[in-house]
């Protein structure tokens, strides 16, 4: 099962870069060859954007590549730096749950208003659904590196840790 999901989010980012670009492309090929592009392009192009931004962050932790600043930590070893990383993981996490627990909020309000997009006329919930997926995402992987942390030996810098 692991191995299933081991490169899910790489395969969806991937393929909605593809699939941007190309909708990008058609955008340009249409106003500028055509004289006439469809809106809904610019606009599905957007919303995938989103999806991108909010799963490049459960990816980006996933791989320990989001921005920090590691000269304060790197004055730890063993345990004291174990309960730094365990501390900063706990605001963050705190942070992912806040995010998918008020994006479903805004998920749910936006179902209930019947709100849609302009150009393509979906309902705006799928758009907003990004928020509450990205937050999940990263909980889920926060917690994966809290455990990885804990197994790990007292003087590996976090860097070398990998989920």
């Amino acid at each position: 099962m692991k191995k299933k999901f081991e490169y899910f989010e790489e395969l969806i980012l991937v393929l909605t870069l593809a699939i941007m670009v190309a909708l990008i492309f058609a955008q340009v090929v249409g106003r500028y060859v055509f004289s006439s592009a469809p809106s809904w392009t610019e606009e599905m192009a957007r919303y995938i954007h989103i999806f991108q931004v909010w799963i490049g962050a459960s990816y980006a932790v996933k791989k320990r590549q989001h921005i920090r600043i590691e000269a304060f930590i790197d004055l730890f070893r063993g345990t004291s730096r174990k309960i730094l990383e365990t501390f900063a993981l706990i605001i963050w996490f705190g942070l992912a749950v806040f995010l998918a627990f008020f994006g479903t909020q805004l998920v749910l309000a936006s179902f209930q208003n019947g709100q849609i997009t302009p150009a393509m006329q979906i309902p705006m919930w799928l758009p907003f659904l990004a928020i509450p997926i990205g937050g999940a995402g990263m909980a889920l992987r926060l917690v994966q590196q809290f455990i990885m942390i804990w197994r790990t030996n007292d003087d590996v810098p976090s860097e070398e840790v990998q989920v």
